[in-house]
């Protein structure tokens, strides 16, 4: 399909077939993925690729844990913490592969003062974030779906300690991986309730 149409119809898929993706097409994606432009060309992305039930299921307990415990903290009702913690073991779980992105900013400029520090932090997210959706459009373009997870954001040290990454890495978002087992269509809004011409 052409880049149009390629952006048009790419989906969050929350469902998938059981059918495992081989390594050599995951590192495919991946490749792809790190051909997006980045600050300075550090390339500050970092993956963890978990495609073991047992790994997929520990990140999914820990993670679910965590997430109780706000919620419940939250005073937030048990029925309705326990449905989202459901949910989220599913997702995680339910998808033949899991990608952790994460960032390293062990290659980014380093400043004196923290405004500057933070301004560095920021086009790291950035880069990151492009190195993603280069991942999701070349999955799509592949008869692949993905979907967006952003619970690590809200437990990055709990992550990364249960997959035992390195400590600069810093998680940011989950992507989940599989051949869908669903379909969605989406809408946008008007361009014009988003754009100013100065």
């Amino acid at each position: 399909m052409d880049i149009r149409e390629l952006i048009k119809t790419r989906r969050a898929i929350r469902r998938y077939q059981e059918q495992p993706i081989p390594r050599p097409e995951i590192e495919r994606l991946l490749e792809l993925a790190a051909w997006a432009p980045s600050a300075h060309n550090r390339q500050p992305w970092r993956f963890a690729v978990l495609t073991q039930g047992a790994d997929k299921s520990r990140l999914a307990e820990a993670m679910g844990e965590r997430l109780r415990r706000d919620r419940l903290a939250d005073g937030d009702p048990p029925e309705a913490v326990e449905r989202d913690v459901a949910r989220s073991y599913a997702r995680i779980t339910g998808a033949p592969v899991v990608i952790l992105v994460c960032l390293s900013m062990a290659d980014m400029d380093r400043y004196p003062d923290e405004r500057r520090n933070q301004q560095e932090w920021v086009m790291a997210v950035q880069s990151v974030s492009m190195a993603a959706q280069n991942l999701w459009l070349a999955a799509h373009s592949r008869g692949l779906g993905m979907g967006w997870l952003c619970a690590p954001l809200f437990a990055p040290d709990l992550a990364r300690e249960t997959l035992h990454l390195p400590a600069d890495w810093q998680p940011l978002g989950l992507m989940t991986l599989g051949y869908p087992a669903e379909e969605k269509t989406k809408t946008r809004e008007p361009l014009e309730n988003k754009v100013v011409w100065v």
